[in-house]
């Protein structure tokens, strides 16, 4: 895989079709970034339903926010260690060693001896996942026009959905027949064989008409500026204190929060571009609606699962199902967005998913009470993926299309950066709010319900904001 920026025709330049992504000059490439998906996708989609139950039996469910989010923290700083090192020097090097730290951190969660060691195995998988993330959207960016990304972004989604079909269930049903554990070792034996052979291809891939691969990176006097990592350090820093801080609802958690607010509010301005929080035109506002779509996402995912297994005892193998049909969804909806809907504005793409995860909201709140049943929160899970499936992509190409060739790297750092920071800033802010309605003598249940109704805010801004991204 190269990170080369070759020019190609517009479909409308020449009579003849112009070049898919399986054609001859892209197919390898392609090939390369389906597998990466593949064996993330598999990962992730077996991971994440065993999360609750794996806290539950380490004592540790209340600190269930800082197990999701500590490794939402690390994907900040591995993020944007891998969007400024893919611009100097190309997309395969931090895609071959977010591979490799992937397999790490699975043997570092299932030996897990307390809820802290496995926080600390999630933590260097979000190293890991954000490197390979903006690796991966760098790389695209880098090899394929523009007319090709949206199908290449669908052909990523696309690639989630054989692990989608076969690895929640199978992790629910190992998960309760044996242990949470077996499903991490497993994982991890299932991924180390052909994560090493990916590293090795990649290291082995030739340039293409013989040209090395950093005959087409930027110069040296192009290339982005070292990254900040000390910016990004103090900024997982105070996401994970947040995260901390969240889980109790007393003065030293409060600390802990305050703490993670004021780093949060200090550094991240630095790594996204200028405007995103006041949504100005362009790409601070798709980078904006990268970081609100994702947070509603990402806590739809966490805490209906959790309330389901906790607190409705929802089987972990019919949570799993709910997690298959969503991956199936988020694939589908992004496939009919690239393939079907390709001549519909993107930004109208964007406000139309927008309003489905609204939906989605209204669902996972009737699915709260307890005279309603379950399955309407379960519902929720797959509807939040149709919305996501058929925007995400489309705030990706919007936010490549505000960018220059030199400084695509960055671009996917700062929606990388976003997207992670909305992820804490909305699920911490939720279980802020269901920590403080129990305090008050709230139900459990009665308090999700309280903390999902929240998450109307975010997405009707997003569906009133996108028309701000398009590219005019």
């Amino acid at each position: 895989m190269t990170a080369e920026q070759t020019v190609h025709p517009s479909p409308g330049d020449i009579d003849e079709a112009p070049p898919g992504i399986f054609s001859r000059q892209h197919a390898a490439a392609t090939l390369t970034f389906a597998t990466v998906m593949f064996l993330t996708g598999f990962a992730a989609l077996a991971v994440v339903p065993t999360l609750p139950t794996a806290a539950e039996d380490l004592d540790g469910v209340a600190l269930f926010p800082l197990v999701a989010g500590c490794f939402v923290a690390a994907s900040l700083l591995g993020g944007v260690l891998g969007g400024h090192w893919a611009d100097r020097s190309g997309a395969r090097r931090p895609l071959a060693l977010g591979m490799i730290l992937s397999v790490v951190t699975l043997l570092v969660s299932a030996s897990s001896v307390s809820v802290w060691q496995l926080v600390v195995g999630r933590f260097v998988d979000g190293l890991a996942a954000g490197m390979v993330a903006v690796s991966v959207t760098t790389a695209i960016g880098q090899s394929y026009p523009e007319y090709l990304r949206p199908r290449m972004l669908a052909m990523m989604s696309a690639s989630w959905i054989i692990p989608s079909l076969v690895g929640p269930p199978i992790a629910g049903v190992v998960a309760e027949a044996w242990s949470w554990r077996v499903v991490f070792y497993g994982l991890a034996a299932l991924t180390a064989l052909p994560a090493i052979a990916l590293v090795a291809v990649l290291r082995r891939a030739p340039a293409k008409d013989g040209a090395r691969a950093d005959d087409h990176l930027p110069s040296a006097g192009e290339r982005a500026s070292r990254p900040p990592l000390l910016v990004a350090a103090m900024l997982s820093l105070g996401a994970a204190l947040g995260q901390y801080g969240v889980s109790g609802w007393d003065v030293r958690h409060l600390l802990f929060v305050a703490a993670g607010v004021a780093l949060l509010v200090v550094f991240a301005p630095r790594l996204l571009p200028a405007g995103t929080w006041r949504s100005a035109r362009g790409l601070p506002t798709a980078v904006l609606l990268r970081g609100l779509t994702s947070g509603t996402y990402f806590t739809v995912e966490a805490l209906v699962p959790l309330m389901l297994i906790t607190e409705r005892r929802v089987a972990a193998v019919t949570v799993g199902v709910a997690f298959t049909a969503s991956a199936v969804l988020w694939a589908g909806a992004s496939w009919v967005q690239g393939k079907l809907l390709q001549d519909v504005a993107r930004h109208r793409l964007v406000t139309a998913g927008a309003l489905i995860m609204a939906v989605s909201v209204v669902f996972a709140v009737a699915g709260s009470f307890s005279g309603m049943s379950p399955l309407l929160a379960m519902a929720a899970m797959p509807l939040a993926a149709i919305g996501m499936g058929m925007l995400d992509p489309c705030v990706t190409v919007l936010s490549l299309s505000h960018s220059s060739p030199d400084r695509l790297g960055h671009t996917t750092g700062a929606m990388q950066t976003n997207m992670n920071l909305g992820q804490v800033v909305v699920l911490a802010f939720a279980t802020a709010v269901l920590n403080a309605g129990l305090a008050a003598g709230a139900s459990r249940l009665g308090g999700y319900a309280i903390a999902f109704s929240l998450l109307l805010v975010p997405t009707l801004l997003v569906a009133v904001l996108a028309v701000r991204a398009r590219k005019d």
